[in-house]
């Protein structure tokens, strides 16, 4: 009998596209003898809505379009199963079993843990990282606070709220030139580089900081690494065991890769694939091996599962590493990375519904709640009939 897999994409994120693309990827890769892929977009307005159709990214050409040729459905759990049912429904639709959920979702309201929070409530068995592991990915200052903590390498760093910069504008640039120009600015709960800034010196600050401030309320300023190299490497696992790919080094047009870079390259369906990279890096064995056990280390910091892209920045000059961002639902999944580590795309999403469903089974055994009797005596005298 073939496992009903629902992928999950779309949502309330200016990655709304970006996630499309990942998961045409993603639908395309599943075994069609063990699977059937049940599509589940999530509109820009929070509206659910699945069918074979959505199984075609040319169809997402026009978004306002699906409203009117998809229905519209929720989820909904009856004792153990999981089913998707059209909201308007008609006598001879039958509502669709979920066995397991892939999120294959990027950004605010969607990889920072929101989307794991709501599955989590549900009961519904779902792959990549849990809700705690996701909200630190997408946040960066917890996250450099975590990883400060464990004292791994990262380029000196501030941060600040919308209030703070507006009450005292002067006392925060002084902190940031205690930095160095130049800085990279960025929001603190993003991705695919929007929202990020080069600033060379204090005259564009004000304008790359206000820019950050449209996506989120707090702000990061990084000192910016000279003769920088953006190498990346995923992990794959969870928290019982976990592997580290290859690594790529990624080429940019621009100061720092840019969302065009990303996104808007030559073959634009193609997603974080169609980058231009080196892969596998070109690195001695010794930085190579480095890299890799700090991806290792990051992925199991954050309590990550799945699989996650661990983006590292490298000075050619000193050959110093920093780690820089951990995506815990990569651009593509990052196939490609593990492509070139002998791990076939296919087998990938086969790994990441193993995980899923042997974590469902892993949490079965834990204690979550108690049997109580406490509502038993609780009565017309409220709060005061209950003892402590």
């Amino acid at each position: 009998m073939k496992l009903n897999v629902g992928v999950l994409f779309g949502g309330n994120s200016v990655e709304h596209e970006v996630s499309i693309i990942s998961a045409s990827q993603a639908m395309a890769a599943f075994d069609v003898e063990r699977y059937h892929v049940v599509p589940l977009y999530l509109s820009k307005d929070n509206q659910l809505y699945s069918g074979p159709q959505l199984m075609d990214v040319k169809q997402f050409k026009d978004l306002k379009s699906i409203q009117q040729k998809v229905p519209q459905v929720t989820l909904y759990k009856e004792k153990q199963n999981i089913f998707v049912q059209s909201i308007k429904v008609l006598p001879w639709q039958k509502a669709q079993r979920i066995d397991v959920v892939v999120p294959v979702v990027h950004g605010t309201h969607c990889e920072d843990g929101s989307v794991q929070g709501y599955l989590e409530t549900m009961g519904i068995p779902y792959a990549g990282s849990d809700v705690i592991g996701a909200a630190l990915g997408q946040d960066k200052i917890f996250m450099k606070m975590a990883f400060a903590y464990h004292d791994l390498p990262m380029v000196p760093w501030l941060y600040f709220d919308v209030k703070a910069y507006r009450d005292d504008k002067t006392e925060q640039l002084k902190k940031i030139q205690s930095l160095g120009y130049p800085v990279v600015v960025k929001p603190a709960r993003l991705g695919s580089s929007v929202g990020i800034s080069f600033v060379n010196s204090e005259d564009e600050i004000d304008m790359a900081i206000t820019d950050a401030l449209q996506y989120d309320m707090r702000v990061i300023i990084e000192k910016a690494v000279q003769n920088l190299r953006e190498v990346n490497c995923s992990v794959l696992g969870d928290e019982m065991d976990a592997k580290a790919s290859v690594l790529e080094e990624v080429m940019k047009g621009d100061a720092i890769l840019s969302y065009k870079d990303k996104y808007q390259g030559s073959s634009k369906s193609k997603g974080m694939a169609s980058t231009s990279r080196i892969c596998p890096a070109e690195l001695d064995e010794t930085t190579t091996k480095t890299i890799q056990e700090l991806a290792l280390q990051s992925f199991r910091i954050l309590g990550c599962a799945g699989v996650v892209r661990i983006d590292f920045m490298m000075d050619a000059g000193s050959n110093s590493i920093y780690i820089n961002e951990v995506n815990t639902i990569p651009g593509s999944l990052s196939f490609y990375l593990w492509e070139k580590s002998g791990l076939r795309f296919s087998d990938l999403m086969d790994t990441l519904v193993d995980q899923a469903v042997n974590r469902t089974r892993r949490k079965a055994k834990m204690i979550f709640s108690f049997e109580t009797n406490l509502l038993e005596g609780y009565g017309s005298k409220g709060s005061k009939g209950v003892k402590r």
